[in-house]
């Protein structure tokens, strides 16, 4: 046999030897990373959700989902064990990292249309009625008849 034609099956098995070796290092890390939960510690499930670790067990974990929630995973399915920092950025929206002088930037347009100048009804405060007014259409006071409820019916 050649050379030249174990090549292409020796490269192949090369391939196939690095893939599982980075797979097995991958695994390896995943699974030092769970040994290490503690409670207390913020993680993310392989579904998404996060949540803070009660209880660590031999095979299990003893999570609270939200206050006074709790739910029992398997340690497999614990995702990320996250830092304090990027846990609460996450869950509770706090981030120390904003800066002040940054420009804030409205959820709406009100900003755009404000002026300096006082509107001259802005003094009067009473809603705006939208709505189509007919004179012949407005049911008067007198002749107006009380509105049916349910179960009730015109027959008798």
């Amino acid at each position: 046999m050649n050379i030249v034609t174990l090549l292409p099956f020796i490269v192949l098995i090369g391939a196939m030897f690095l893939m599982t070796r980075s797979a097995k290092k991958k695994q390896q890390a995943a699974a030092q990373m769970r040994n290490e939960m503690q409670p207390g510690t913020g993680i993310r499930t392989i579904g998404g959700m996060y949540a803070t670790v009660k209880e660590v067990h031999d095979d299990a974990v003893l999570l609270e989902v939200a206050p006074g929630v709790h739910a029992f995973y398997a340690k497999n399915s614990v995702g990320a064990v996250l830092d304090d920092d990027e846990y609460n950025r996450i869950v509770h929206g706090t981030s120390e990292d904003l800066k002040s002088d940054n420009p804030v930037v409205p959820d709406d347009a009100s900003s755009l249309t404000e002026t300096d100048e006082p509107a001259a009804d802005a003094s009067d405060d009473s809603p705006i009625d939208l709505g189509k007014k007919d004179a012949d259409s407005a049911p008067k006071a007198d002749d107006a008849e009380p509105k049916k409820t349910d179960g009730e019916s015109d027959t008798k």
